[in-house]
């Protein structure tokens, strides 16, 4: 269920930069229903009651119908005025507000940790961000044209009536009471409904985004109308809920259309009813029936805007609960610096389990001296990704410590831990950016220098160099504009450029073809020089000159040595070393 308060928690801070703008819009949008739709009616009375009076003398009645008639056009023009005038501060208002709700989402979404991403469908989360800011704009729109001003209206009408005849005003409160508490009574099933159908939605853009991502592997693997079918699925459950959501929606609104034609005609009756027994003048029987009229469609706009506001609603509600969801990492209330002397790493009694209970590292320990450059090899899921992403705070360890230094990365916070740590990951990470950009990302404050030369070492010179934009050339999104080897190259020479004691190659060689990995091999030799290193490959032979090869299975180290020690050993280093085919481990 949609919780009002949470929205107003994250919202209400942004709208407090604009607290002037904001209460001023809201005085200004009295005017309306203030001047138009209460004040003037009143002129109106006073002009019938004057005109059906007999014996009024013609140059009074001129005067004073001259009067009430200016009276009104005053009314009016002020009325216009300020709308106006309250219009352009509310696109100034909304529109400021919007691009920092904008910022906030971003800025969350941001601190969040890698298994969120992992568990999320990206094109969902890029839907859900953009609905909550634009149903900021629609809720705006909707209290302030469709609550603010039928409640000055309601509340002015009250109190006028109530000057006039308490018991008219007593009349009208308990009758338009009565329809408010019907309609906010049904709306809550509605608004159910309508989360129900923006999830669907998210669901369905999560879907595609998915799929328009993966195309080339659908294209491959002819799977086009399989993925169409199940694409079928999805839309089927949205649209059963899309329909439910604008039934009930579609029966909310049957009922205030007779709930206001019963009041309409209620009004009709008393009006009559005391006109006939004397109990108000004609100019009072047409203020009741103006306000009546006014009253009517203002609820009825309000009941049809609750639909709206409802949907609105539920879809900021799908952004709200990934703010109020806790990153998994978090940093520390009062962090440490992290001073790296030797860049000495320690992974101490470490246990780690994913969050469906899948147990990957039991009481793991393991020291890596300074400069050290071990290489950690084993089977797919042996635990060897698991161990850089702890050390990276990617996610966090379940029980023991691992330590930098002495210091435990878990006291140090996360964009502290990661200046220093250089991390190059089996799939190349590039944003649809320049090269230029892509590669300087690591160290924005690079000069062109500095950038070509990390990409000479990466070997990335080469082919940037024959691209008729050179530097500037955008790689598309996710890189596809480069190859696979490419790619990897641009991400080396951003890690080159970084130059952090620290480094962490996870498998970075892997999408490289023989001749390019015997070049950058030279590369991270260059690169490795006084640097602690850890080296993840499949390829075996990216880690024969490693000081040390940790041999993990199941999450435990089985074997270490350096390579001429594992093969002598005939274990099962040796094993995975005979069993390689092309190069790789099967």
């Amino acid at each position: 269920m949609f919780n009002l308060k949470d929205s107003i928690s994250y919202i209400w801070p942004i709208i407090s930069k604009y607290k002037r703008s904001f209460f001023f819009i809201y005085i200004l949008f009295i005017s309306r229903p203030l001047l138009s739709n209460t004040i003037v009616p009143i002129f109106y009375k006073k002009i019938i009651d004057l005109v059906v009076t007999p014996g009024v003398d013609k140059s009074l009645l001129t005067n004073s119908l001259f009067k009430y008639v200016a009276m009104i056009a005053v009314s009016f023009a002020m009325a216009n005025i300020f709308m106006r005038w309250g219009q352009f501060l509310v696109t100034r208002f909304q529109s400021s507000v919007m691009k920092n709700l904008m910022d906030l989402t971003f800025s969350k979404l941001q601190n969040h940790s890698y298994t969120f991403f992992a568990d999320s469908f990206s094109g969902s989360l890029v839907n859900k961000s953009k609905k909550f800011v634009k149903s900021f704009e629609t809720v705006h729109d909707i209290i302030l044209d469709n609550f603010w001003q039928p409640f000055i209206a309601f509340l002015s009408i009250f109190i006028v009536f109530f000057i006039q005849s308490y018991p008219i005003a007593l009349v009208f409160f308990v009758v338009y009471l009565l329809y408010f508490l019907i309609i906010i009574s049904m709306s809550k099933k509605t608004i159910q409904a309508y989360i129900e159908k923006a999830q669907a939605d998210s669901k369905v853009t999560g879907y595609i985004a998915d799929a328009l991502v993966n195309i080339l592997a659908t294209k491959a693997s002819s799977a086009s109308a399989r993925e169409i079918e199940s694409f079928k699925i999805v839309t089927a459950e949205e649209d059963f809920l899309r329909f439910r959501a604008w039934n009930m929606a579609n029966k909310q609104q049957i009922v205030q259309s007779i709930l206001i034609v019963f009041v309409q005609v209620f009004c009709v009756f008393l009006a009559v009813e005391l006109w006939i027994s004397g109990k108000i003048t004609a100019g009072m029987f047409l203020l009741i029936q103006s306000y009546s009229i006014t009253l009517g469609n203002y609820f009825w706009d309000l009941g049809r805007s609750m639909i709206r506001f409802t949907e609105a609603t539920s879809d900021m509600k799908e952004m709200i609960d990934i703010f109020k969801k806790v990153p998994d990492v978090l940093d520390p209330e009062k962090p440490e610096i992290l001073k790296i002397k030797d860049g000495n790493l320690e992974l101490k009694d470490v246990s780690f389990n994913y969050l469906n209970g899948t147990e990957v590292l039991n009481n793991f320990s393991l020291k890596i001296n300074k400069g050290e450059k071990v290489g950690l090899v084993g089977h797919s899921g042996s635990g060897k990704s698991t161990i850089t992403k702890l050390l990276m705070r990617f996610v966090d360890i379940s029980e023991g410590e691992i330590l930098i230094d002495g210091q435990n990365i878990k006291n140090i916070t996360q964009d502290d831990l990661r200046k220093n740590i250089s991390y190059i990951s089996q799939e190349p990470i590039l944003f649809h950016r320049s090269i230029r950009d892509n590669i300087a990302y690591s160290k924005p404050e690079a000069n062109e220098e500095q950038i070509i030369e990390s990409s000479k070492a990466a070997h990335a010179d080469e082919f940037i160099s024959r691209l008729i934009m050179g530097y500037n050339t955008f790689v598309g999104e996710r890189g596809v504009k480069l190859s696979g080897g490419e790619r990897q190259r641009v991400a080396i020479a951003r890690a080159m450029l970084k130059d952090a004691p620290i480094l962490i190659l996870d498998e970075a060689t892997s999408s490289l073809d023989s001749i390019s990995e015997s070049y950058i091999q030279d590369a991270f030799n260059e690169l490795m020089k006084g640097k602690t290193a850890i080296v993840i490959a499949h390829r075996l032979s990216t880690v024969q000159k490693m000081d040390r090869i940790i041999v993990l299975d199941k999450g435990k180290i089985v074997e270490e040595g350096t390579h001429k020690e594992l093969l002598t050993r005939n274990g099962f280093y040796a094993d995975l070393w005979n069993h390689q085919t092309g190069g790789f481990l099967e």
